[in-house]
């Protein structure tokens, strides 16, 4: 099932297609965001490349969102993004009071990676809404009838 399956459907094809470009938005742009930390090196190594890991199994997907609007893609960004969830809460959680603490990280400084709490809460609300865009999208897709 796709979005290009919903011409004509309810809802109509723009409605769908906006929500996809949307959902492909988002989940680009927390691999940017992704990009981004692992380029100012604040998390360690191990934590980088699991990153930039996750940047590759994502990418795509939001590749596929965007042109297609696949069930496959999308149940694959929603697991991710929920899976980021419980990463990024138990960092958050293991914390404590002070937020999200980073290896030898220095004092903020323009153009730094947030740090603390507010950013690791930001980045959960970020992950909870691509999770919510691609479950949504999804039941949208097959709430479409069949012909």
């Amino acid at each position: 099932m796709s979005v290009a399956g919903g011409v004509g459907r309810r809802g109509g094809i723009a409605g769908i297609v906006f929500h996809s470009r949307i959902c492909a938005a988002v989940t680009a742009a927390s691999c940017l965001m992704h990009l981004w930390l692992v380029a100012g090196n604040q998390h360690g190594t191990w934590l980088n490349l699991l990153m930039l890991a996750m940047v590759a199994a994502c990418l795509p997907c939001a590749v596929h969102i965007w042109r297609h609007g696949r069930a496959a893609a999308l149940r694959r960004v929603m697991a991710s993004a929920l899976a980021m969830t419980g990463v990024h809460a138990l960092l958050f959680l293991g914390a404590g009071a002070s937020g999200h603490v980073h290896e030898g990280a220095a004092p903020a400084a323009a153009g730094a990676a947030p740090s603390g709490s507010g950013a690791l809460l930001a980045v959960i609300a970020l992950e909870m809404t691509t999770a919510l865009l691609a479950a949504t999208l999804l039941s949208r897709l097959r709430a479409q009838p069949r012909g």
